[in-house]
């Protein structure tokens, strides 16, 4: 199976400016195929058959080598040069099949990358150290010092990419680790859900019971699972709101600077390093989590299917009678936002599907409405539940219980039905149901049962 690592590698002062230029080429070949890609595109709207033009594209370079216009060209490896061109033609024609957009150009900002394939790298060891060294005999820029976190198998092409002053070297390799839906080199995350549902539906409810594991995703506690709470370190708070107030500082010292200059450059540059820092933080708590998970308790991993993106959107603007704006809580609204995108939902769940994988255990998500309303013992439903942030009491049957905990219950509970339920189909790792059996809620019935118990519960106070 494919791995990804990434290494910091630490170059020379001549190795930065040797591989600055070689990220300069790279992007002007990129933006030149872009650039022709555009012109070529609007005489092909006036002459050509629909669609035709696309099937007139190719992979050429050697064009935009020039003695006059672009002579530092001669100065990077061609193969560099083919590279870029190579995935410039990939993404065009992903974008042609709906994967992806078209490419765009790249500005020239403090950050770049370049693709190495095999001819102009090589990993080696000397003196009991590994090194990696790059060029070939024309362009040879020596051995590149890295840190190695992990250990790797050697490579046939890699990534060396910048930002903030630091290098990165990146790339991909076979761990050994074989897999049933593993074909090739592409991994079939649908066959692999698939399998892994058949042979939970073999199961009893007790037996799964013993395996399943619901996983609730806050703000206050990131992760709750089950009785397990997995939250920031101290430390790691801490360094958090030191960045955030350096960041707040920095902006405002920002604002007061002239555009274009030195030390505006600075700044900024200075705010993306604390920013960095927060994003690291961040990647820290969600691999230790997720590794905890993956090879704790439990052999399947129920998520809610959230939206974040949905839920992290601005608030309309409100207007009165007379067309004049009103309060709209943005500011509330901005805080929760930052809150939420703060915790990283989305990358725990990630990192936790693949180092499940890779052990034989199985990620679901389900269906993520009323969770943190619905009771887990009597499956009464009702926004009265939720007595505050971390207190559940039923209306119903009085059962009384953190909220976290009662709502990874109900997930757990949800996905068991689930796939006990012969009507269960599967989107991606998504559990739903259309059957006669199906426990899905819809929110029209849900809003139903609401008004209803309010109703009733108005009468007994009637009477």
């Amino acid at each position: 199976m494919l791995t990804g690592i990434r290494l910091r590698v630490y170059p020379t002062e001549h190795q930065k400016l040797i591989l600055s230029q070689w990220m300069g080429c790279a992007r002007f070949i990129w933006n030149a195929k872009c650039d022709e890609d555009k012109y070529y595109r609007g005489f092909a709207r006036k002459f050509t058959p629909y669609n035709h033009y696309y099937e007139t594209q190719d992979q050429k370079y050697s064009h935009f080598k020039s003695n006059e216009l672009s002579s530092w060209l001669a100065n990077c490896p061609s193969t560099i040069q083919k590279n870029s061109t190579v995935n410039w033609y990939n993404t065009l024609k992903k974008s042609i099949k709906g994967v992806c957009g078209r490419p765009k150009r790249k500005k020239k900002t403090d950050k770049g990358s370049v693709h190495l394939t095999s001819d102009l790298f090589e990993f080696r060891v000397e003196n009991n150290k590994r090194k990696l060294f790059i060029g070939s005999k024309k362009f040879n820029i020596g051995a590149l010092n890295f840190k190695a976190h992990a250990e790797f198998k050697e490579p046939k092409s890699i990534h060396i990419s910048k930002e903030r002053g630091q290098y990165f070297v990146s790339f991909c390799y076979e761990d050994g680790v074989e897999i049933q839906e593993f074909d090739g080199k592409k991994f079939d995350a649908k066959k692999y859900a698939k399998r892994q549902l058949d042979h939970l539906q073999g199961m009893d409810e007790e037996q799964l019971q013993k395996i399943v594991v619901g996983i609730d995703r806050g703000v206050t506690i990131p992760v709750h699972a089950g009785y397990e709470e997995f939250d920031f370190s101290k430390e790691q708070k801490n360094h958090l709101t030191k960045a955030d107030r350096y960041i707040k500082r920095l902006q405002r010292k920002l604002a007061r600077q002239i555009k274009g200059s030195n030390r505006r450059a600075k700044t900024k540059h200075r705010i993306a390093v604390h920013h960095s820092k927060k994003a690291n933080i961040r990647k820290d708590f969600a691999h230790k989590t997720s590794r905890s998970l993956a090879n704790g308790f439990g052999q399947v991993f129920i998520f809610e299917k959230l939206n974040t993106k949905q839920m992290t959107k601005k608030p309309n603007p409100k207007k009165d009678k007379f067309g004049r704006f009103i309060p709209n809580k943005a500011k509330a609204k901005a805080g929760l936002n930052k809150a939420i995108l703060n915790v990283g939902w989305h990358r725990i769940s990630e990192f936790l599907t693949y180092k499940s994988v890779k052990l034989g255990k199985a990620v679901f998500t389900v269906h993520a409405s009323y969770t943190s309303q619905e009771c887990a013992s009597c499956g009464h439903t009702h926004p009265d539940n939720r007595k505050s942030q971390d207190r559940f009491k039923c209306v119903s049957c009085g059962h009384a219980d953190n909220a976290d905990h009662n709502a990874s219950i109900v997930i757990k509970n949800r996905a068991i039905k689930l796939v006990l339920d012969c009507g269960t189909q599967l989107d991606g790792n998504y559990l739903s149901s259309s059957g006669r059996g199906g426990v899905r809620k819809t929110t029209r019935g849900v809003k139903a049962s609401f008004r209803s118990t309010v109703e009733a519960s108005k009468e007994m106070c009637a009477t």
